[in-house]
């Protein structure tokens, strides 16, 4: 009898049997440890952000606020620090390893009793049942994250589980991850490749990041934000983020290249906007007002690139159903941390964040 099982070595997971230390069993259906970890923040796992709030985070506030309470951004760094684990500000206000490995290789120093290559079948009571055999524990932690990327083993046990025990779970779907397009932006496509610095809108939220152009729509850093808060309906963008106007000051040169974009873009746009590629002193004030299009292009996305490309899963169990240790208000002897929760954050270092928080409130529990 262990005092505490912990299904699944994500960040959560691993954090969580870190602290634990001893009389834990940690069990993993995949061959090693931290496989998403490993690719996280192209190899240097953008750990936490210096701006932490919930307007950062699809989900309930109140809880979200409850959890942070506790184990924030200066208590994630003051920990990282005194294991020596080193990050740098690489972007403005984001914390990164030199490489995803520096992490990694303490959790594999530090995290012992781990079974891997076994498969979780379902949870009965205090009971584990597996591939393996049946494994009993005072408590139960389900940090099995969510499903995308699942080329690296990613899995839907968690909300099977959460379902199985009577919890109301909202149904995973792709976040952080680029957006098809209908007809009517099939020209994006043409495009692939090219990278502008925008303003996009969705709902009430605003990203000024990079889009990229992709053969399959549109992506990059604003877009994949995007669509963490995008249901149905249309995304706006702002592709100059100043009005049209002020770039049309010489009226001896053409179009496109008084705007400050790629020129393909630029042509591509004309063409759309049946607009010829003249020189500005020709253009009609009617002309002018089609090209604040630039200021104000709506598109309805088709849907999105799908999970084995997005970042991550938005859904989860209920947290309205977790108490301020992550645990069950149904099932008291059982813990729900990390991504398998229905909060999820937007691209900077918020969902490792949100990991390693919810797995301390778990360990303030757990290590009475």
């Amino acid at each position: 009898m262990y005092d505490t099982i912990i299904l699944g070595a994500g960040a959560s997971g691993l954090f969580l049997a870190a602290q634990l230390k001893k009389n834990y069993l940690l069990i993993e259906h995949n061959s090693q440890i931290g496989k998403k970890i490993k690719v996280s923040g192209g190899g240097k796992c953008n750990i936490t952000n210096k701006i932490l709030t919930p307007e950062h985070y699809k989900g309930k506030s109140e809880f979200i606020l409850r959890v942070f309470k506790h184990f924030n951004n200066k208590n994630l760094l003051n920990w990282l620090k005194k294991n020596n684990l080193k990050v740098k500000e690489l972007k403005p206000n984001q914390y990164f390893f030199d490489s995803s490995d520096v992490l990694l290789n303490f959790f594999k120093k530090n995290v012992k009793n781990v079974s891997l290559n076994t498969e979780i079948l379902e949870i009965k009571e205090n009971r584990v049942i597996t591939d393996k055999g049946e494994f009993r524990a005072k408590n139960i932690v389900v940090a099995t994250g969510g499903v995308s990327f699942k080329s690296l083993g990613a899995s839907d046990i968690g909300i099977k589980i959460a379902k199985s025990l009577g919890h109301n779970v909202i149904p995973f779907k792709p976040a952080l991850v680029g957006l098809t397009v209908q007809k009517q932006e099939e020209w994006f496509k043409k495009l692939s490749g090219i990278s502008i610095f925008a303003d996009v809108y969705v709902g009430n939220k605003k990203f000024s990041q990079n889009i990229l152009f992709s053969h399959r729509g549109i992506t990059g850093p604003a877009i994949l934000n995007a669509s963490l808060w995008w249901e149905r309906g249309k995304i706006k963008i702002d592709f100059l983020r100043k009005d049209v106007s002020n770039f049309l000051k010489n009226p001896n040169k053409q179009i496109s290249t008084q705007l400050p974009l790629p020129k393909r873009f630029a042509k591509e746009f004309l063409n759309v906007i049946g607009l010829e590629d003249k020189r500005v002193k020709f253009l009609k004030k009617e002309e002018i007002n089609k090209l604040r299009l630039l200021n104000s292009y709506e598109f309805a996305p088709a849907g999105m690139f799908g999970f084995e490309r997005a970042e991550v899963s938005k859904g989860g169990v209920d947290t309205d159903e977790i108490d301020e240790f992550m645990r069950s208000k149904i099932n008291p002897n059982i813990f729900f941390i990390g991504e398998v929760l229905n909060v999820t954050g937007e691209l900077g270092g918020y969902n490792f964040q949100w990991a390693f928080s919810s797995a301390f409130n778990a360990f303030r529990f757990l290590r009475r």
